[in-house]
């Protein structure tokens, strides 16, 4: 479990990047669904704090600029973060509902992505 000063530096990357970034990547990446349906959950009041804190690590994961595998690397870039999501996905996913992934659809398909 990750300490209150580095959940809430994830937190504060999440909420200020998330959007910037999926809008950026979503078409390049089979995972987006996934990624948007775990932000959503976040955003949930009803979600466990555990499971926002596991979920948040993974998304801010996502969102830094340097990683493992950098993004930009062709065929490759995005590796690790699906690694990354899908590992807390195992973690905590069955606390992502049919409504979050109904609602993350929704969003892709009403967002311009590039």
């Amino acid at each position: 479990m990750p300490d209150t000063d580095t959940l809430g530096r994830d937190t504060a990357l999440v909420r200020d990047g998330f959007v910037n970034k999926i809008k950026a990547v979503a078409r390049r990446i089979p995972f987006s669904e996934d990624a948007v349906a775990a932000w959503f959950c976040t955003r949930d009041p009803a979600t466990p704090f555990k499971v926002r804190a596991t979920l948040i690590g993974a998304l801010a994961y996502f969102i830094m600029p340097i990683d493992m595998v950098p993004d930009v690397v062709l065929g490759l870039g995005f590796t690790d973060d699906a690694a990354v999501l899908l590992a807390a996905l195992k973690v905590v996913g069955g606390s992502i509902s049919e409504a979050h992934r109904t609602r993350a659809r929704r969003w892709l398909k009403s967002i311009d992505v590039t």
